[in-house]
């Protein structure tokens, strides 16, 4: 990541970056986990003051969701472009095989932020822990759309129990999450990922 840099504009000038700032923020957050963090973690990391930081973020529970924005829009982000696969196998494919690569990635800290934030919550963060499952809820209620969407089109069997197949990848998407925090690599991860595959419902003799 970038250092902070300052700009010069008209009145008065920025004091650092706000995208970089965000980036430091959801390193600490990714690491250390919502509780584990502290306002004293974020301030250091970001370069900032408490001041600076409620003026531009919000408050803790603000600065992680839009920490959590960020996460989920990044270049190396995996799940959107799987949407756009022109199958359901292909979709499945690069869902799981791009979560192994991106929750084992040693470049920065393992596992899925949103995963461990919403299992590692305390009450007293019940807020941040229930955007967190609505995103999660999200996130499968798009894959059942997509697997449906596929059903209809024929690519694969009307018999196939997607609401289900969608739980089921979800639930091996989140149990790899939590592998890569405890330390699985990357290779371990695909052979999770090879064995999921292997439960997808067969390609129509129609498809394609």
């Amino acid at each position: 990541m970038s250092e902070s840099r300052c700009a010069a504009s008209v009145g008065r000038p920025r004091a650092f970056d706000k995208e970089v700032a965000l980036e430091k923020a959801l390193e600490v957050f990714w690491r250390k986990g919502y509780d584990g963090t502290s306002l004293a973690d974020l301030t250091e990391a970001m370069g900032i003051n408490k001041p600076s930081m409620y003026s531009t973020f919000g408050n803790k529970d603000q600065l992680f969701l839009q920490a959590i924005e960020l996460y989920e829009n990044r270049p190396c982000a995996f799940f959107e472009p799987a949407l756009e696969e022109p199958t359901a196998h292909e979709f499945v494919k690069k869902m799981l095989y791009g979560a192994a690569a991106s929750f084992a990635d040693s470049s920065h800290p393992q596992g899925c932020v949103i995963v461990q934030g919403a299992l590692s919550c305390s009450e007293t963060a019940s807020a941040v822990k229930e955007a967190l499952l609505e995103r999660r809820r999200e996130g499968e209620q798009r894959v059942c759309e997509r697997l449906q969407r596929a059903q209809e089109e024929g690519d694969i069997p009307a018999t196939t129990n997607v609401p289900a197949l969608a739980r089921y990848l979800g639930t091996i998407i989140q149990g790899m999450a939590i592998q890569a925090n405890n330390g699985a690599t990357p290779q371990e991860l695909s052979e999770v990922a090879d064995l999921a595959m292997s439960a997808m419902p067969p390609i129509t003799p129609s498809a394609n």
